[in-house]
């Protein structure tokens, strides 16, 4: 990952109180000092943050944890600098014929983000509606995933889905919505 400038460390901050700010009704009051705090002792959980906006990610800052703050995309359809891969390395490696760049589940550990779960993604989806157009690989359980498929999800009629696929699979319009936890 890229050294980041102060101008583009500047410009995170600004975005990421910038998209609070447009949803703050819908969330819980979240202390910007902190958080910057937090990223500015965490220079790789800047960077992944960075990485999570450069793919289109549109991160912002969601809800708090267990004494950290969850940092969720946000982008209004799947990220579009991260579609078009299958969910994990083992698939990826298992394709013989017009394999993808690269798995879900390998960029996001590349990019220091996690997945989100099923149960995150329709948390998610309660506080702004998203996925309208695309779909999002979420972290699949062991049996499903044992057995050679793998989950995600996506918004239709008023309703969220989730779905299942070959781990193998991919399309232009699956990506993954990843969580930074500072």
């Amino acid at each position: 990952m890229e050294t980041l400038t102060n101008e583009r460390i500047n410009e995170l901050f600004s975005l990421l109180e910038k998209r609070y700010n447009k949803l703050k009704d819908k969330l819980e009051t979240i202390d910007f000092a902190e958080v910057k705090k937090r990223l500015l002792n965490n220079p790789d959980k800047l960077k992944s943050l960075n990485e999570m906006d450069s793919t289109g990610g549109e991160p912002a800052v969601v809800w708090r944890g267990n004494d950290e703050y969850v940092i969720i995309d946000l982008a209004k359809e799947s990220p579009q600098g991260r579609r078009s891969c299958c969910y994990d390395d083992e698939a990826l490696e298992a394709r013989k014929k017009f394999k993808p760049d690269y798995s879900a589940l390998g960029l996001a550990e590349k990019m220091g983000i996690e997945i989100l779960t099923e149960e995150e993604y329709r948390r998610l989806q309660e506080i702004v509606e998203f996925d309208l157009k695309t779909s999002t690989w979420v972290k699949t359980p062991d049996r499903i995933r044992k057995l050679g498929g793998a989950i995600f999800c996506d918004r239709r009629y008023d309703t969220v889905f989730t779905y299942h696929n070959g781990a193998d699979s991919y399309y232009g319009s699956r990506a993954f919505r990843g969580k930074l936890k500072v």
